[in-house]
């Protein structure tokens, strides 16, 4: 049965213990509202540690617009059941008070790789990013971090992270998980309607189409222009943007020696989807 544990201290015990005794810890850091790309993080922990911590919290400071923060979901029973089901060894769920007590006023700033894209539409939502997984990597003292490839920014920011620190994790990057029409897995896609839904892959789509324009031949320009065109015509109220960037840097990049990112965020039934693929 998987423990539940609320506070760092008890955290601490737990996972020192475990550690005294040469095993490897590996953690999940999550928002809930869990679905199966949470779930394989777990299962990937799962396979290369012997313990494995997921930790559910809905971090405040990475949220730029309080309404966002509000319509959160959140289903912590459901969420413990699933982890149970995989076998996750601790679900750590703090309070917001246990992680920021009373006169905190560190936060943890990631230059660079965190400014543009998602930096540039969201200020401040990447230092509530460090800044919370920075927290929770020493509250946990994990040797391994598991991290989605669907935020693809998130998680150049988190390596950086961890290099310019010296912190003692190691970050794996894991694969998108998608649903069957290649939509990217997210806590969000619930609050899309039916109509939104059936259309909502489009993103994919049309950003997966543009890659191969652009391996083909074609103009980055007029490959990124024609995928947004789709993306318009399928009902989605707003691109904000499809952008080919360097994979590592996030900067803009033309030079097809180095891995590149083709990045995308937009809106559908108000939900604000984002998504990403190597080109």
């Amino acid at each position: 049965m998987t423990d539940v544990i609320r506070t760092v201290a008890e955290l601490r015990t737990l996972v020192r213990a475990w550690r005294a005794a040469g095993e490897i810890v590996g953690v999940v850091p999550t928002m809930g509202a869990l679905h199966d790309g949470h779930l394989s993080l777990a299962r990937r922990g799962k396979v290369e540690c012997h313990r494995v911590i997921t930790t559910i919290f809905v971090n405040p400071k990475q949220f730029t617009n309080p309404e966002d923060l509000k319509k959160y979901p959140r289903t912590e029973e459901a969420d413990v059941a699933l982890l149970n089901s995989v076998g996750v060894d601790a679900v750590f769920i703090p309070s917001p008070e246990e992680v920021y007590p009373d006169g905190y006023m560190t936060t943890v700033s990631v230059g660079g790789v965190s400014e543009p894209l998602e930096g540039r539409m969201r200020p401040g939502h990447f230092d509530g990013v460090a800044t919370v997984v920075t927290k929770l990597f020493g509250m946990t003292e994990a040797h391994r971090g598991y991290f989605g490839q669907k935020d693809w920014q998130q998680l150049q920011v988190v390596l950086r992270l961890v290099r310019d620190l010296n912190l003692p994790v190691t970050v794996v990057g894991c694969e998108t998980i998608r649903e069957t029409d290649g939509l990217a897995m997210s806590s969000r896609n619930v609050r899309l309607t039916d109509q939104g839904r059936a259309v909502a892959h489009v993103l994919y789509t049309a950003i997966t189409a543009a890659a191969d324009d652009i391996r083909a031949g074609q103009s980055d320009r007029m490959a990124i222009r024609e995928a947004a065109e789709k993306v318009r015509a399928a009902g989605f109220e707003r691109v904000e943007y499809i952008e080919l960037r360097d994979a590592e840097t996030l900067m803009p990049s033309d030079d097809v020696r180095r891995p590149r990112r083709m990045l995308a965020a937009a809106w559908l039934d108000g939900v604000r989807l984002i998504d990403n693929i190597p080109v």
